[in-house]
């Protein structure tokens, strides 16, 4: 009596395999799904010029768009076989957990408590939160400084840069927050806000954008190491990937990419880091 639902589950499962496997979930690894098809969803910022932006004209520039099209291309991907989608800070767990992307390079810090959920190669990057300001300001020196002045502070929604500011060392600032990076420089430019926070590499694209009118103050006081997020248990991949950056970095063509796309801020390039395995 048992095998009739049986027979008829086996059917529609059989049925369901034209179009999908019956199991929840995309179970295919990064490696295998570049080997299988030489594609990759790789998601990315489209506002942090110097690290990821997508431009007028539909292209996408920037150091973590060099270091995903290297890796994608160790990995058998040539770029036109790369889609690029974009990579919210509130997102991105949640881009590669449902498989929307098969990697994040998105200035991504690494944290414990993100890696309870993804896994990540690196850190291919170390940063440091810093300040930008308008070039002629000279009242911010540091995070300090903004305690003086009723001066205003602002940071992108769903990132902790401002409030660790005002925790750590300038309770009497105002936090203000904007749901892009570009919408804090449009307030700074048109000094609606007295300074901007956070990586320093990203204040340093935006200040090489507009070198006549903003500077990053140069006194970073955190440190932020970025990774390449990518899926829970597929080692394979996440050797394979971890391969690719340490070539970028040994061949010289991360330290090129970097002075090509934040070189022009007065940016100090700092020295590689070394990769977890």
């Amino acid at each position: 009596m048992a095998l009739a639902p049986l027979r008829a589950l086996l059917v529609a499962c059989s049925a369901a395999l034209v179009l999908a496997s019956c199991s929840t979930g995309d179970d295919t690894t990064v490696a295998g799904k570049a080997d299988s098809s030489d594609k990759l969803t790789i998601a990315v910022a489209y506002d942090q010029p110097g690290l990821g932006v997508r431009r007028l004209d539909g292209t996408y520039r920037g150091f973590d768009i060099d270091v995903a099209r290297y890796v994608a291309k160790e990995l058998g991907v040539e770029e036109s076989g790369i889609t690029f989608t974009e990579a919210t800070p509130s997102e991105r767990e949640k881009l590669l957990t449902e498989g929307a992307a098969d990697l994040v390079v998105s200035s991504y810090s690494i944290t414990d408590k993100r890696k309870e959920v993804i896994d990540f190669v690196g850190p291919y990057f170390v940063a440091g939160q810093d300040l930008l300001v308008r070039l002629t300001d000279d009242r911010i020196t540091g995070p300090e400084s903004l305690n003086s002045g009723n001066l205003k502070l602002c940071s992108v929604a769903n990132t902790t840069s401002a409030q660790y500011v005002k925790d750590r060392f300038a309770q009497s600032v105002q936090l203000e927050e904007y749901p892009n990076f570009s919408d804090c420089v449009t307030a700074l430019l048109a000094e609606q806000v007295d300074a901007m926070t956070t990586d320093d590499v990203i204040l340093a694209g935006y200040a090489a954008q507009n070198p006549e009118l903003l500077r990053v103050v140069n006194q970073p006081f955190s440190k932020e190491e970025y990774g390449i997020g990518l899926r829970r248990g597929d080692p394979t991949s996440k050797a394979k990937v971890t391969a690719a950056v340490r070539k970028m970095i040994d061949s010289g063509e991360w330290r090129k990419s970097l002075e090509a796309n934040v070189g022009a801020s007065g940016y100090a390039i700092p020295d590689p880091p070394t990769l977890v395995p």
